[in-house]
């Protein structure tokens, strides 16, 4: 089954994946970088998933959101009838439930239910046991209850039911975890729960304000955001899922159900300029817990708690999405540097005094660590924005975001009552002098572009944020030159490359990946902001097109097999696209981070 095919559901904890067949193939409980209790995603069926199909052909498949919700309904046909599946995770506390509901639309459908249980990932078969009339499983720490009124049975480690539901039945499963050494909880009602998390989505959708003719693209796009808010802290996951391929049997296979700092920038103005300060509080708060300490400590990514050991290994026992292996768990590049995330969390700062959320001294004080630290490393190679593995360089893109750190604390001392005046005038040279530094040695006059490390004569895609930033103005000669240099040689099929991997051993890893779609995002901003709007227009309706038909993208694309690529559904990609809209929509052409 392709990426798009699968529908995702929240209850702003953890996350599921849904496919077309009423499949659910990923689960992770309790939180979003636990354990998966469904694996067949990264495997197979014995991996772990939760089924309903008709014992028939089925003969035609439709499903959507229910209107500002992540309530899926999916409507299947056979000859004989047809049925409507409704899937759902209601908002809770401790204990998180999937909710899936059967109701019979038409004449009389003959439905199987398969549900196999492996936790750990689709490794360890449970302890399944009937109690009281539920069914629970049970290995270690985890603990599932299935209630129904359905008579299920046990085959060959699966459970299994057979059923049928005619017009206007309506059949309700609950599938809820608990910490094993406990009692279960008490019974979910599912009409009930199906009310209230519709009206739980609904009130928070209706928040949003207006954007303009993509209003209905931007209100999915931030309701997707939220599903991916770990709730009791405020941190946003990247994506709910683990090791989706950049390339179809490749092993650009990485975690990321984990917190980047690099999302808190565009996360934050997606969200108050939508109207959501109560979430942007929340995300700010976790960023400042997160990244307390020393500022030489300072990480890349975070659990949703505020981890910091996110251990990288693999998973040998999975076979990985169309056999892209290795399956990994953990994330390694959450040990490296990185100087943008510096410029990323000043600027997320700065946005949020600009938004009336105003800082204590003691964040401030936070602040002032991380700048002292940053003037005495700016100078030194990193990783970079797209995490490379072949070594550290001076990647142009870090140092133009070391220069928006400098420039934002300068912002914020001069419009804010902060006590740090004795620093102004210190972190105004260095900005300059990073400034020049950048125009000097990370412009390429033979190649008439910014290129992606210093000397070098490769492009990278995220310098289209040059003018974002404010770096420099959009009419620059050498910004203007970039842009063309960019359209010349990193597009594929209309959409923007992140750089090319084929010729470019900076990443230290074999084979290629698709399009990566928040750059293609950001030359939507640069030609809009370039008087070049209706190309602007035509390239960020083409985007829209790469949803799925739930208004969902993951991070890449491949314009050759015409599908979607990486994990999913990915925060950044759907950060770009608010972002863009809002943009577009201005009358006025102003930056993403307008300053």
């Amino acid at each position: 089954m392709k990426i798009e095919d699968y529908a995702f559901l929240s209850d702003t904890q953890t996350g599921a994946l849904v496919g077309r067949d009423g499949s659910v193939d990923w689960l992770c409980f309790p939180r979003f970088d636990s354990g998966a209790c469904f694996a067949a995603l990264l495997g197979d069926r014995k991996n772990g998933r939760w089924l309903f199909a008709p014992t028939e052909e089925i003969t035609a498949t439709r499903r959507r959101y229910r209107d500002g919700t992540l309530i899926l309904e999916t409507e299947i046909e056979t000859a004989s009838g047809a049925i409507r599946l409704i899937d759902f995770m209601p908002p809770r506390g401790e204990n998180p439930d999937i909710v899936r509901i059967v109701e019979g639309l038409r004449g009389s459908v003959e439905l199987k239910m398969e549900l196999i249980i492996r936790f750990d990932y689709g490794r360890i078969v449970p302890w399944v046991r009937k109690r009281n009339g539920d069914l629970e499983a049970i290995a270690g720490p985890d603990g599932l209850i299935l209630r129904t009124p359905i008579e299920t049975r046990g085959e060959d480690l699966t459970t299994v039911a057979e059923f049928t539901v005619t017009k206007g039945d309506r059949v309700p499963f609950v599938l809820t975890w608990f910490a094993s050494h406990k009692e279960p909880p008490r019974e979910v009602n599912p009409d009930h729960a199906l009310r209230d998390t519709s009206a739980y989505w609904k009130q928070w959708s209706e928040k949003c304000q207006p954007h303009g003719e993509w209003h209905e693209a931007v209100v999915r796009s931030l309701i997707t955001l939220k599903g991916l808010t770990y709730a009791p802290t405020g941190g946003i996951v990247a994506a709910v899922t683990t090791s989706l391929p950049e390339e179809i049997g490749g092993v650009r296979n990485w975690d990321y159900r984990y917190c980047w700092l690099r999302d808190a920038t565009y996360t934050l103005y997606a969200l108050m300029n939508a109207g959501y300060l109560e979430e942007s509080r929340a995300w700010r708060e976790w960023l400042l817990r997160a990244v307390a300490g020393s500022a030489s400590q300072l990480q890349i990514m975070y659990g949703v708690h505020g981890e910091r050991r996110l251990n990288e290994e693999e998973i040998p026992w999975l076979a990985g999405y169309e056999n892209s292996k290795p399956v990994r768990i953990g994330n390694a590049a959450s040990n490296q540097f990185q100087l943008d995330v510096y410029g990323e969390v000043l600027a997320a700062m700065y946005g949020a005094h600009r938004a009336g959320i105003e800082n204590n001294e003691t964040e401030w004080q936070l602040q002032i660590e991380l700048m002292k630290f940053l003037e005495t490393k700016w100078r030194d190679p990193d990783e970079g924005i797209w995490e490379v593995r072949g070594g550290p360089q001076q990647f142009t893109h870090s140092k133009m975001m070391a220069w928006l750190a400098f420039d934002r604390a300068v912002k914020l001392v001069e419009h804010c009552s902060c006590a740090a005046e004795e620093h102004l005038e210190r972190w105004q040279k260095t900005r300059d002098e990073i400034h020049a530094q950048v125009c000097e040695e990370g412009y390429n006059v033979k190649k008439k572009a910014f290129t992606q490390f210093y000397g070098s004569d490769e492009l990278d895609a995220s310098l289209l944020t040059m003018p974002l930033t404010g770096f420099l103005a959009i009419d620059d000669e050498r910004v203007v030159n970039t842009i063309e240099a960019i359209q010349r040689e990193l597009i594929w099929d209309g959409f923007v490359l992140r750089y090319r991997a084929e010729r470019n051993d900076v990443d230290g890893l074999p084979g290629g990946e698709g399009v990566f779609l928040p750059c293609s995002f950001w030359l939507v901003d640069c030609l809009h902001l370039m008087g070049r709007t209706d190309e602007a227009r035509e390239l960020f309706e083409r985007l829209l097109k790469l949803r799925n038909d739930l208004g969902l993208l993951s991070e890449e694309y491949d314009p050759r097999a015409k599908r979607q690529l990486g994990n999913f559904p990915q925060a950044f990609t759907h950060v770009a696209l608010v972002n863009t809209a809002r943009m577009l929509s201005e009358r006025k052409r102003e930056t993403a981070l307008d300053n």
